[in-house]
């Protein structure tokens, strides 16, 4: 498996993991919800991978895209040193190591450019998510109570940093 920096080609594989991830129900955007297509993934591409200490990046296996992990950081001074993260893995990859790779990649390259935090949020009831981000260092920091609408039901996530 190689982690490496999404490039504009790798477009059309990553749409689908990033479907499958959110029929997973415990994404940012609904099952269904997100209409994606490529020319806007490839901006969005190109934007993070042309901002300073950003990036979106792919686990590959066999031309195969089986993840991604994106990161953002941010430009003032006083916050130029954290970023925050979201990371999809498809449904046929999960529970076999993509996600642990993406992070382990990220946080080496975190390091390199200077980062010094790394931030997620993630849905309270996501155990399978908050193991492996406890696994990768993270800690929980607090809780944004109510703060998603998920099936007419409100969700608290739980606000994950990890110092590098």
């Amino acid at each position: 498996m190689l982690i490496r920096q999404a490039v504009e080609s790798d477009a059309t594989k990553i749409i689908p993991v990033m479907k499958d991830a959110e029929e997973s129900g415990f994404m940012l955007y609904g099952p269904g919800e997100r209409q994606m297509k490529e020319e806007p993934l490839i901006k969005f591409i190109n934007t993070l991978n042309n901002t300073p200490k950003s990036g979106f990046f792919v686990a590959e296996d066999n031309e195969d895209i089986l993840g991604y992990l994106l990161v953002k950081a941010e430009n003032l001074s006083r916050t130029s040193h954290r970023a925050i993260i979201a990371i999809g893995v498809h449904s046929n990859s999960r529970g076999k190591g993509v996600g642990s790779k993406l992070f382990e990649h990220i946080i080496n390259w975190g390091k390199q450019v200077q980062l010094h935090r790394l931030e997620l949020t993630v849905i309270e009831t996501n155990e399978h998510a908050i193991k492996l981000y406890k696994n990768m260092g993270f800690e929980i920091e607090g809780t944004k109570r109510d703060s998603l609408l998920i099936e007419e039901q409100y969700v608290n996530e739980l606000y994950m940093a990890k110092i590098l």
